[in-house]
């Protein structure tokens, strides 16, 4: 609890401002998404199929930028996140893109019962979402509660190999420098910089979250155990380059069904 209190104070100061620093003003944002809003899904979409009328449930849906690609897609979404600041950026955003969007502040792991009731189509969560959680097995037996039979899990993240075991830095001739510095084992909490911090002016102050990086076994086993059948596992190289990284797991993707 006191893990989830830190996080979310550091979530609800400075995420509104570090958004409009990062993509613009809502109405900036919305125009870029409306320009191409499956650019804005990416790979996921191969996974989503056709989404008019689907209805989704964006976890930890932050800002709300893939909630509106979605939503001008034709989907029903619900973006589900604890910062009042995320939700009112991604309010305005679905507002100047013309497009509703249904925002449920609240921890995931809080939700009321009303919404637990097996009524979507598709769990959609994406990068840097599964070390906020402690306790993987809650998470995933929310998912399946909000699923329908035959509903499934997107999930996206960066793969355990990068966040856990190998550091990268600088580049020399085009080619990264790696190095094995972590524990892929450890299970400590990490106190960091909020990803957003780097969208911030520098105020001489940054804001902390403590995160738990999990292996890829802990979270397959997670799912499995949550009684979601996994279909896919797909692990990727880094996508924005083709020399950089090169061999080394970035992000992976699992979709995973509800029976």
């Amino acid at each position: 609890m006191e893990t989830s209190r830190q996080n979310k104070e550091s979530w609800n100061s400075g995420a509104y401002q570090a958004w409009i620093n990062r993509f613009g003003h809502p109405a900036e944002a919305a125009m870029k998404i409306k320009h191409d809003p499956k650019k804005r899904i990416g790979k996921a979409l191969d996974f989503f199929g056709d989404v008019k009328d689907k209805k989704i449930a964006n976890l930890l849906g932050s800002n709300g930028n893939k909630a509106v690609a979605l939503a001008l897609l034709g989907a029903n979404v619900t973006v589900v996140d604890f910062s009042s600041e995320n939700e009112k950026y991604a309010l305005e955003i679905a507002d100047a893109a013309g497009v509703p969007i249904q925002y449920v502040l609240s921890d995931v792991l809080e939700l009321p019962a009303e919404m637990l009731t097996g009524g979507f189509d598709i769990v959609y969560m994406e990068h840097g979402i599964l070390h906020y959680f402690m306790d993987l097995e809650a998470l995933f037996k929310v998912v399946h509660a909000l699923l329908h039979p035959g509903g499934v899990l997107v999930l996206q993240d960066f793969h355990p190999v990068t966040t856990k075991l190998i550091s990268s830095r600088g580049t020399t001739a085009n080619i990264r420098k790696h190095k094995v510095t972590g524990d892929y084992f450890d299970t400590s909490l990490e106190e960091k910089e909020i990803s957003f911090s780097k969208f911030v002016n520098d105020s001489g102050q940054t804001q902390k979250v403590l995160i738990r990086n999990w292996t890829l076994g802990e979270i397959v086993t997670s799912i499995a155990s949550s009684r979601l059948c996994i279909k896919v596992l797909e692990e990727l190289p880094n996508q924005s380059s083709d020399v950089f990284d090169k061999g080394i797991p970035k992000t992976f993707t699992i979709v995973a069904e509800k029976l």
